[in-house]
């Protein structure tokens, strides 16, 4: 999925540093509408080279994300690294923070709240897959079950 930056960086969900996957974004296209061949346009990879399998279990749950940025196309993956109690910790406290800065209402139907817990699950998802990723599975099928369930409400 494409997203800007800011998206990113503002996410709760950990990401690795972004990968270059190709530097003429603008060029290709042009190419590709004037039917020139010989420019072929560089696509993302499925998988990143050397994976192992949780992180490839990673990237099925928390799909990669592409972004463009000076004509630019880059991918983020999400960190393959687990965490730390400290880490558990700093998230409670961002997911905080996040929830006060962006204003969002401590009560009844609030997206902005909606969004932030998302986020804080999906990194929850993200630490808990790295050490089992048959609990993270678990998880995703609730997570996606608690989404359906809201939307049938809506």
């Amino acid at each position: 999925t494409f997203s800007t930056m800011a998206s990113l960086i503002e996410s709760l969900v950990k990401y690795d540093t972004p990968i270059l996957v190709s530097t003429s974004l603008n060029a290709q296209k042009g190419a590709a509408a004037k039917g020139k061949k010989g420019a072929k346009p560089t696509l993302a990879p499925l998988e990143k080279a050397g994976t192992t399998r949780n992180e490839d279990y990673l990237n099925s749950i928390l799909p990669p994300r592409e972004y463009t940025e000076g004509g630019q196309l880059w991918v983020r993956y999400v960190s393959p690294t687990p965490a730390t109690r400290v880490d558990v910790i700093n998230l409670q406290d961002e997911l905080d923070k996040k929830l006060q800065s962006r204003q969002a209402r401590e009560t009844g139907i609030c997206p902005i709240r909606e969004e932030l817990y998302s986020q804080c699950f999906d990194e929850l998802i993200r630490q808990i897959t790295i050490n089992c990723a048959e609990r993270g599975f678990l998880l995703v099928r609730v997570r996606d079950e608690i989404k359906m369930t809201i939307q049938a409400y809506q």
